[in-house]
């Protein structure tokens, strides 16, 4: 890498998991020319999830929090940051334009998009077959300006800070937790950003795990998921508590972190606890855009569970908004025994 690369920014302006998984090449970088200054430009909401990462030196924000800024706005930014190369891991127009616009030397992205000519440094592999695991399309960008990338002993990690810890065990003494308790984080929402595994499985999963001795079922949710964590509850039985929308993301890392075990659809509070090191199982589609190869947890600690002898583009259902039957296919057996080797060692 030429030593006139000082200042370095990364793009990734979708959502949680997305982020979670792109933070690894902020570290691949420090790894290899630690004088490098590095800079993100994220979703607002996303800030929790990257202002305590190391590696990165600079946050940037793409939106005001419910709107994107103006675009000439981001442009006069950029230029006042005065990067020598950006990446553009989830390329969109208006993202190339901004680069493009705010002079920045180096801009590397994909070169299958029609605004591909507004990339200098282009990387030709398509991420919808799915060969590699997004987290690896990532560290595959940083080849463009020369950094070495290897995989071993690469994986998503959150720094969770003591006081926060301690915040959400006072939470949970005062939810009536005991200390001798293993909690297991029951997550039945996806933000429509996969094929889910339904909310009457989670709260019989639940139902199933709370007659364990010394097991305490949170059943976790948004704002907006107020209703899907209130019918898991209502299935899982009187053991299970819930929180919807009472963490913000810092909390939501200290109460996985605190847990025995996490389980849930395809979506960022999973990659969350699997970044703190927290055993998690997740159920993901055939369909290979949205499957584990992809986008499954980076790390060692978990089990996946796909359907098995379902169409592999789910066309049985995918024009069914409410339920999956392929998702439903897996049975809530064979996940309460995965969730025992957890729970038993």
């Amino acid at each position: 890498m030429s030593h006139d690369f000082r200042r370095i920014l990364i793009v990734r302006t979708d959502r949680i998991g997305d982020v979670i998984l792109t933070l690894p090449m902020a570290e691949m970088l420090k790894k290899h020319f630690p004088s490098v200054q590095i800079g993100m430009l994220i979703q607002r909401y996303t800030e929790e999830i990257v202002e305590a990462n190391r590696a990165v030196d600079e946050v940037l924000f793409y939106d005001d929090g419910k709107y994107p800024l103006p675009l000439f706005h981001l442009v006069a930014t950029l230029r006042t940051g005065r990067f020598d190369a950006v990446f553009h891991t989830h390329p969109r127009f208006r993202l190339a334009l901004i680069t493009w616009f705010a002079r920045v030397p180096v801009r590397v992205g994909t070169g299958y998009r029609w605004y591909s000519f507004l990339f200098n440094r282009k990387v030709y592999e398509h991420r919808k077959d799915a060969k590699r695991h997004e987290l690896e399309y990532n560290l595959n960008l940083l080849t463009a300006i020369g950094c070495p990338v290897d995989y071993e002993g690469v994986t998503p990690s959150l720094e969770v800070k003591p006081h926060v810890v301690d915040r959400v065990k006072s939470l949970l003494v005062e939810r009536g937790i005991q200390k001798n308790e293993r909690i297991v984080i029951l997550h039945p929402g996806s933000g429509g950003s996969a094929r889910d595994w339904s909310p009457q499985n989670f709260g019989k999963l639940g139902q199933c795990l709370a007659q364990l001795p010394h097991v305490r079922i949170i059943v976790t949710g948004g704002a907006s998921e107020q209703n899907l964590v209130h019918e898991v509850q209502s299935i899982a039985g009187e053991k299970a508590l819930t929180m919807v929308n009472q963490l913000n993301l810092k909390e939501l890392a200290a109460l996985a972190k605190l847990s025995s075990l996490f389980v849930a659809n395809s979506t960022g509070p999973l990659h969350i606890a699997a970044a703190v090191g927290t055993p998690v199982i997740g159920f993901f589609p055939n369909i290979k855009p949205l499957s584990a190869e992809r986008w499954g947890p980076y790390t060692s600690k978990k089990t996946i569970f796909t359907p098995i002898n379902r169409p592999h583009d789910c066309s049985d259902c995918m024009k069914n908004n409410t339920s999956c039957e392929c998702m439903n296919s897996i049975s809530v057996d064979d996940v309460y025994k995965a969730a025992i080797q957890y729970l038993t060692n």
